[in-house]
Parts: C-alpha cells; structure tokens; sequence
C-alpha cells in the first residue's frame, strides 16, 4: 500500500520500510496427563446434555485413533475390521483424505474396546451407519478442561495426543507417522513430537547411564569358525 502511494506521489517513502517481521510464536502445547484425560472424558460424559455421552465416545475415538475430526466423523461400522484390529480411514466424501489415499490403521486395545463397546450397544445399526454420532464436541471438551483444571484442548490436540502417547509407549517415530497418514517418512511427526512431554523425558533420563555394564554368561553367544 505504501509503494503505491509513493507511486501515487501521495508519499515520498515507505515508513515501514526498515520494520522487521514479528516472529509469530506457535502455541505452547499442553497436553493432558493420563489422568487428566480420564476426567476430562468423564466431564463431558456426565455434562448433563442429551449428547454428552456421544460426545465422550467421540473425544475418546480421536484420542485413540489419532485421526483428524473429519475424518472420525466418516468412520463408519463397514470400516471397523474387530477381525484384523484395524479401521479403514477413508476421509470426507467430498474432499477424501489428504493425497487422496485411504490408510488403515490398527486399533490400540483403547480404540477396540471402545468400538466393540459402541457395537454392542448399537449392534441393530446397518454397516454404512457412523460410528459416531457427533462429529464436534469443541465446546464440551473447552468446559470440561476448565473444570478439571487442565489447559484448554483442541480436537485437533488429541490427535497430538495420540502420537504422543504412541511414542512414549515406544512405537517409532515412523510407524506412528504411518498410522497419521504423514507422507514424509516421519519427519513432520519428529518435529511435532520429538519433543514429547516433560515427565515422560525426564523418566526415560534416569535410563541413561555411563557406568560399566556388567554381561551375564548365558548372554553371551559362543562363536565358532567353521572348518
């Protein structure tokens, strides 16, 4: 705008021509303990609303599956393999998913026992039914942050969530930018997570150790040349 004023002979420079650009600073997340997120499903299942329930299953589905919100929200009972362990992320219809590329993704004993509690509830229900009710529950997850305490989550930070979990739990970096349905090899899930959460690096600190370490005899494995 200032170079066509000065263009215009409006103005005879650009005031804000040796102004730098303001580094944005990225949110600082917070992500709930285990059993931080415990109460908080138990807050929007006990909300008190007509769906808090379905709002629970669906904070615990994007929790346990680490898919984003639009694509929870199309999950539906044909794409749930109990047999396998797994479900089929399929997308928006419209949009499909990134890339356009189904993934199927395995199903955490969380996930399953989450879905095989839902059927069991709903066995009636036709196979291109979906699984979750509600497809948002933004403002249920906001109030129930605020009651228990913890920092204010988005459905997207479950998605966070569930990675975070996944590494801590020792699944590799790779595989869990797999079941995310990261194109990169992983190297968007190592920048995201690498990090991971304070208590869980200090714990796995106490691991390291610089002091000899002594080798049991039956762990050593006799090597012979063969003649």
């Amino acid at each position: 705008m200032f170079d066509v004023a000065i263009e215009a002979g409006i103005i005879y420079g650009n005031p804000a021509a040796k102004l730098d650009r303001v580094t944005v600073r990225a949110r600082q997340l917070t992500l709930p303990s285990g059993d931080q997120f415990l109460q908080l499903v138990d807050a929007v299942e006990h909300a008190g609303a007509w769906c808090s329930r379905d709002c629970a299953d669906f904070v615990r589905g994007l929790a346990f599956t680490g898919c984003r919100k639009g694509e929870a929200g199309q999950i539906e009972w044909r794409d749930v393999d109990f047999e396998a362990g797994e479900i089929v992320v399929r997308g928006d219809p419209e949009t499909g998913p990134k890339k356009w590329e189904l993934r199927r993704v395995p199903l955490i004993p969380e996930a399953c026992a989450l879905f095989e509690r839902m059927r069991s509830e709903r066995s009636g229900e036709s196979l291109d039914t979906k699984v979750f009710r509600v497809n948002e529950c933004q403002k249920a997850l906001g109030r129930a942050c605020k009651k228990v305490g913890a920092d204010r989550i988005t459905h997207h930070d479950l998605r966070h969530l569930f990675a975070t979990r996944c590494i801590e739990s020792g699944v590799d970096i790779p595989t869990v930018s797999r079941w995310l349905g990261h194109k990169d090899g992983g190297a968007l899930a190592m920048k995201t997570y690498g990090h991971l959460r304070r208590e869980h690096s200090i714990a796995q600190a106490q691991r390291v150790t610089f002091a000899p370490v002594a080798t049991k005899q039956a762990d050593v494995i006799p090597f012979s040349v063969p003649a």
